[in-house]
């Protein structure tokens, strides 16, 4: 199924979201469109990197609702008033729950920055240089109940090198992630992602 109305949830600074509206304004999304950024933080920089893109943002407080359920509920609302067939978790520090899992169950990707199922959960460039790798990487997933459990679309692999520090890792992690996310996203827009079970294949 092609998905080409795409809603983009991030809670930071958006540098992801920004590879992916990028890659879009490039053309290299095929036919998909960034159609909405959600954010759990208003203030957050990723919010003025929509204005910039001139791309409509929905920003909320989940502190401002009576529960996480009737926060989520807002937001599948408005997903669903724009007709958004694919969510792109680009940084979104949340736990989602059934209310917007359901309907959109097999539509959630999220990228995270291990290979996973190692270092899964937060600080995994952290933990991978505390467990002293010699290979890490990034991990583009279908999002389900777990965390980071999601059946796997597609992982790219990154040296460890002598003396990295978190930060040095992360800098060379991050580049592969404005690479692979962008091409992952372009292959679920143009309906190219068949999952069976656990296992996905990208078609050419």
């Amino acid at each position: 199924m092609q998905w080409s109305r795409i809603a983009v949830f991030a809670s930071g600074q958006g540098s992801n979201f920004a590879a992916l509206a990028e890659a879009e304004r490039a053309g290299q999304l095929g036919g998909g469109r960034i159609e909405l950024l959600v954010s759990d933080r208003p203030e957050a920089p990723v919010a003025k990197r929509a204005e910039e893109a001139g791309i409509p943002a929905l920003l909320l407080r989940p502190k401002d609702f009576a529960s996480r359920e009737l926060y989520e509920a807002e937001i599948v609302a408005e997903l669903q008033r724009r007709d958004i067939g694919l969510i792109v978790l680009a940084g979104y520090m949340r736990l989602i729950t059934p209310v917007l899992l359901t309907p959109y169950a097999g539509r959630i990707v999220n990228i995270h920055p291990s290979l996973l199922p190692a270092f899964a959960g937060k600080d995994a460039i952290g933990q991978a240089l505390d467990y002293g790798v010699k290979l890490t990487g990034v991990t583009v997933h279908f999002v389900d109940g777990g965390m980071d459990t999601g059946p796997v679309i597609a992982q790219r692999c990154v040296a460890v090198e002598p003396g990295d520090t978190v930060e040095l890792l992360a800098e060379r992690i991050h580049k592969v992630e404005y690479g692979l996310y962008p091409e992952v996203v372009r292959a679920l827009a143009e309906g190219k992602v068949e999952l069976d079970g656990r296992k996905t294949v990208i078609r050419e």
